[in-house]
């Protein structure tokens, strides 16, 4: 692909986004630079699995009930933008050398950065409170590395559309069934991930849990456990590089 198309292309589906508020002003500039490198090393076919995971992820996102007080909101910010096409971004640039091993690459990352956020927004449906993933127990909604039947299911469905975008538009059969696997590990990485390392804190004034150190009111927090340093959006860069990964194992064993 052209680059100037690629980046006509992303600017356009990243201006839809800014207009329709499902992502922010600088959200926006990281998905145009996002998608002008997956378009430009996969083009059309690795388009196609951006757009499933753009579209039905901000849809999904949009009709769940937030039942994370911790949450950022339903529009994408630059760091968010990154954590989940960062590594296809990569992919795009591996696509370069060799288109069809880039959009193995690019559709894995994005199945598990589907899975994770369709769990998300499935969960918030479901009846049961959900556990925990390392220990079984019940948990409050929203807690991080907490799973629900119904979340897993959901980002099960959210891994699907982006491997069946991939394969239908390039024609490659076994992408969808290699690529929707991919981000079902993907997003049982990222449970765990959530629930054994990520930085968890407390506001001292609320005397309520965080996941940031600076808490919503505006007081400070303080570490409670896990790795001070990683957050919610450095859990989904790392479970989106094992997509990425897994995308370049199974494209060496399969294609």
């Amino acid at each position: 692909m052209a680059p100037w198309l690629a980046v006509l292309a992303s600017a356009l589906v990243a201006l839809a986004g800014r207009l329709a508020g499902a992502l922010t002003t600088g959200g926006a500039a990281a998905a145009v630079a996002v998608g002008s490198a997956v378009l430009l090393g996969t083009g059309w076919p690795g388009a196609a699995a951006l757009g499933a995971f753009f579209v039905a992820s901000s849809l999904v996102s949009r009709v769940a009930p937030e039942r994370n007080p911790e949450a950022k909101g339903a529009r994408r910010d630059p760091r968010q933008v990154l954590a989940n096409g960062g590594a296809a971004a990569l992919g795009g640039l591996v696509g370069l050398l060799d288109p069809l091993g880039g959009l193995w690459i690019v559709t894995g990352s994005l199945a598990a950065a589907a899975a994770d956020t369709w769990a998300t927004s499935a969960g918030a449906f479901s009846g049961p409170a959900p556990r925990d993933v390392l220990t079984w127990q019940r948990v409050a909604p929203g807690t991080n590395g907490g799973v629900t039947l119904l979340g897993t299911a959901g980002g099960l469905v959210g891994a699907t559309i982006v491997a069946a975008a991939g394969s239908i538009a390039s024609g490659v059969p076994l992408l969808l069934p290699a690529a929707g696997l991919v981000g079902f590990v993907g997003m049982v990485a990222d449970s765990l991930l959530g629930a054994a390392v990520q930085g968890r804190f407390r506001c001292p004034r609320c005397d309520t849990p965080s996941e940031w150190r600076v808490h919503r009111c505006g007081s400070a927090t303080v570490p409670q456990g896990g790795w001070v340093w990683l957050d919610n959006d450095g859990v989904n860069a790392a479970a989106t590089a094992l997509g990425a990964l897994g995308g370049w194992v199974a494209w060496r064993l399969l294609s």
